[in-house]
Formats: C-alpha cells, structure tokens, sequence
C-alpha cells in the first residue's frame, strides 16, 4: 500500500473528475490520502472528503498565504473541525516569505498559534516552508521543546511538506522527531539538493507526497498531478538510494500510520 500524505483533492482542478481520481489512486496501490486543508472552507472540505472515502484523511489549518483571515473565532471553528475522527493533523500552516501575501508578523502569530492548537488537540502538523527556513526551524524547534516530553506528539510533532531546505536542517528536525516530506520535483532533472538529502536520510524518515494538483512529477510535469502518481516519487528514492521499490512503500506508508496514528 502506498500513501500519499498530502493532496488537495477539494480544489476546483478535481471538480470535474473527483470521484475518477480517487478510484485511479485506489486502483494503483494507493491506499492512504491525506486531504489538507488550507483555509476554513479547504478544511471543512477536507474533512467532508473523509467522511465520504475510507481512504481520505483530513488535515485542517489555515496556509500563511491567508494567515491575515484568522480571527479567534475561525481559530476557535478549527479547533472544532480537528476533533473530528477523521481528522489526522494541523496543516497545512507555517511561513511563505516568497509570495508574502500576509504580512510577516501576521504570519509568524497564526503559525505560533497553530501549533498551540495542534498541543491542545494532540495532532501532529504538516509545514508550509517557503523562504523560512531559519524562522520556520527556530520556531518548530522552541515548539517541540514546549511539549511533554512523554507524549506522542514529542516523539513525531509533524512533518516538512514539500522539503526546501538543506541537509543540515533535514537532519535537525529528524533529530526532533519530524518526518521530510518528498515531492515530484525529487524527479526533476534539475533538481538539486533533494536527491542528495533523500540519499543521505534513513528512509524512515521520510514520507511521499504529490500535493496534487501541484507538482507532478516526470513524466507528467506541465499536467495535472494527482495521488496516483505517488508511486514515480516512490521509485525515485528507490533509484536513488538503490533499494527495493517495496521496501520503500513499506516503510514510507508505516512512516505515515506511525505520525498520524492511523489504523488502516
């Protein structure tokens, strides 16, 4: 079984043909989806997906492209959505400085209490780190710190969504418990750093992720990506880190049970 820990199958790129995705992913092995939200209306629509599919879990947060929306009541309307069963994280919440469509302070405010959220309901996060990494490490890090060093949520806080940064700060937050996130560009043959990151980290550290409708990966790149293509991310890190395909999704989909407690 593989699992593709992030996708957005309530955006609009999916209204046509939602159903059809979904069936396409099953049929390819996939057995596990998270659906994260980005806003209030995403959230809800994350978890009204996994009321309707077995293998849709939701994730619910506000993205800090929209940090400049939250109030204490929509905080207080998605502390509502996460006690829904169905919901297995905070996400997707952190810092953009790339687009900056909320203004920094903002940013930093909602994410910190995002998080605060996540202690309170005891659900790991998925980040959002674009152009941050110094900000967005110190601040996971002084969060960690925060919680009881008993819990489950100290042991795996959350993961790195669509990992950006370099071997030094994937090897910090591993030591704090996260989880990297690999996407489509991994397959890109211009990619970078990640290749030698994905090398370097033990594979139970990572987890695989399309972000569909985002980034698709080779050959599909240019096109619409959906969770069915989590499999080309997969054989990626076999290639790279020259192991077995079914060792990878053995391990990468345990890594996701582990993180978000899931029993399927």
């Amino acid at each position: 079984m593989l699992a593709d820990t992030h996708a957005h199958l309530d955006f609009p790129q999916f209204d046509a043909d939602r159903e059809e995705v979904i069936e396409r992913a099953l049929a390819t092995g996939v057995g596990i989806i998270v659906n994260v939200g980005t806003d209030l209306a995403t959230s809800r629509a994350s978890v009204a997906l996994a009321e309707q599919h077995r293998a849709i879990y939701a994730a619910v947060g506000v993205h800090p492209h929209d940090a400049k929306t939250v109030s204490q009541r929509e905080l207080g309307e998605l502390r509502e959505l996460a006690a829904h069963p169905q919901v297995v994280a905070i996400g997707e919440i952190g810092l953009d400085f790339y687009r900056d469509l909320s203004p920094r302070d903002v940013q930093r405010r909602v994410f910190c209490q995002q998080l605060a959220l996540a202690t309170e309901m005891g659900l790991p996060v998925i980040i959002h780190d674009r152009e941050a990494h110094s900000e967005v490490r110190d601040i996971l890090r002084d969060w960690v710190r925060s919680l009881p060093k008993d819990s489950t949520l100290a042991r795996h806080p959350g993961t790195l969504h669509c990992f950006s940064g370099d071997l030094e700060m994937a090897q910090e937050l591993v030591a704090l418990g996260f989880f990297i996130g690999v996407d489509g560009p991994l397959t890109y043959q211009n990619a970078r750093r990640l290749p030698e990151i994905v090398r370097v980290l033990p594979l139970e550290c990572l987890l695989i992720e399309t972000d569909a409708p985002y980034l698709p990966p080779h050959p599909h790149r240019g096109q619409r990506n959906e969770p069915a293509y989590v499999r080309l991310v997969a054989e990626a890190i076999a290639r790279i880190k020259a192991i077995p395909l079914d060792e990878v999704t053995r391990t990468t989909t345990h890594n996701a049970r582990v993180l978000f407690g899931l029993r399927h």
